[in-house]
């Protein structure tokens, strides 16, 4: 079995999560992808637990990658880059939308050198836009999208207590929309010999994302099912899919309770009493097999309010391998996500973990540009090409 995207070649110059995800997800799908990283490094790299100086943040993204560290502000380094670009299917940023064309690396000049290069291009509000340069994160998106206001609306949260959501969704959204209009621009590709410039924006990704902007559009949040709930059970906190009202009927049918409700009860001492038979008939089922025996048995989903250090113990992601261990380049091991893709004829996955910066500055001007030792050391010599000389030590 093949990876499906063997064979393509990848320039990552994108950093923290808006990019750098999407280049992950090319590498575990065969292509070999090259982080081109500057000098100061991935703002990444002082995220998280480090293992052989590379921290959990930047693992996680960069894993299986290749890495040549490039100071694009040294004289003639825009060459070395356009020398690269002749031998790239795909380059990935995700900087203002200004800064790649202060480079000279704007699409405009790159198709120039390249013109079967597919850029992807991910900002916080896109080129063409009103607000092109402003600066942007996920939380930030998060808010001018109406994330944390749903959110907090939701969990009946005042203004004064907004709260961020506890992933970077927008990062993803952006990453992932961006991922498919690669995968869309290779097989147009193949019809026209052309590359492609995609703009992604956090902004247009999170909206197109939200599938509950429609009950916001409209004013229509009342013709929505009832919010799913979570109750406190014997063996822990479980969500139930599921309207009460419904719910309530199933276990009335199913002869898992009688209705306590008097016929001369005012509507909220109904709701009070079967909300009561319902909490008292589920502290009787003392196990989560218990538990879900009756679920099943009334066609209700499930879940478990689980603690995510755990995530690994789930029986799906533990049976399907959602956290694997991989190299820790320490001599032992450390966990990482696994890419989501089963094909049932090809292989994915990560691929080891990921790189120290430059450190592979040799084999890519080598596998490359067919470059000698002798011309790779006058690009570190001039500044070009950097590598942390510690690495070596691991």
């Amino acid at each position: 079995m093949e990876y499906p995207l063997k064979d393509l070649r990848v320039l990552d110059f994108s950093r923290v999560l808006a990019g750098p995800f999407a280049g992950r997800m090319l590498c575990d799908l065969g292509a070999d992808v090259v982080k081109v990283e500057p000098p100061e490094g991935d703002i990444t790299r002082y995220w998280g637990k480090s293992i052989a100086d590379i921290p959990g943040y930047y693992h996680q993204q960069n894993a299986g990658k290749r890495n040549i560290c490039v100071d694009l502000r040294a004289e003639n380094a825009r060459h070395l880059i356009y020398a690269l670009v002749e031998k790239t299917d795909i380059l990935i940023e995700n900087y203002r939308p200004d800064v790649m064309a202060r480079l000279s690396l704007d699409y405009a000049r790159l198709k120039e050198i390249n013109p079967g290069l597919i850029m992807l291009s991910i900002s916080g509000f896109g080129h063409d836009g009103p607000e092109s340069s402003r600066a942007a994160y996920a939380p930030v998106i998060h808010a001018e999208s109406g994330l944390i206001q749903r959110s907090s609306r939701r969990a009946g949260a005042t203004t004064d207590s907004f709260r961020d959501l506890p992933l970077s969704t927008a990062d993803t959204n952006a990453s992932l929309h961006g991922l498919v209009g690669i995968l869309s621009a290779i097989i147009l590709r193949q019809k026209t010999k052309r590359g492609q410039h995609i703009d992604i924006a956090m902004l247009d990704s999170t909206i197109a994302t939200d599938d509950q902007l429609h009950y916001d559009l409209e004013a229509s949040w009342d013709t929505g099912p009832i919010s799913n709930e979570i109750w406190s059970l014997p063996f822990g906190a479980a969500l139930i899919s599921a309207d009460f009202r419904i719910m309530f009927r199933l276990l009335i049918e199913n002869k898992h309770l009688s209705d306590p409700a008097l016929p001369d009860m005012e509507l909220t001492e109904k709701i009070s009493a079967r909300r009561a038979a319902v909490n008292a008939f589920f502290e009787s089922l003392a196990t989560a097999t218990a538990f879900d025996a009756v679920m099943k048995q009334m066609n209700v989903a499930w879940g478990l309010v689980r603690d995510p250090a755990d995530i690994g113990q789930q029986p799906t992601a533990r049976a399907r391998g959602a956290i694997i261990d991989i190299d820790d380049r320490a001599g032992g091991k450390r966990p990482i996500t696994q890419s989501p893709y089963r094909f049932s004829d090809a292989k994915s996955g990560v691929r080891g973990p990921a790189p120290h910066r430059g450190e592979h500055n040799h084999q890519i001007m080598e596998e490359w540009l067919s470059w000698n030792t002798q011309e790779i050391s006058v690009l570190h010599d001039k500044g070009i090409l950097i590598y942390d000389q510690n690495w070596q030590h691991h």
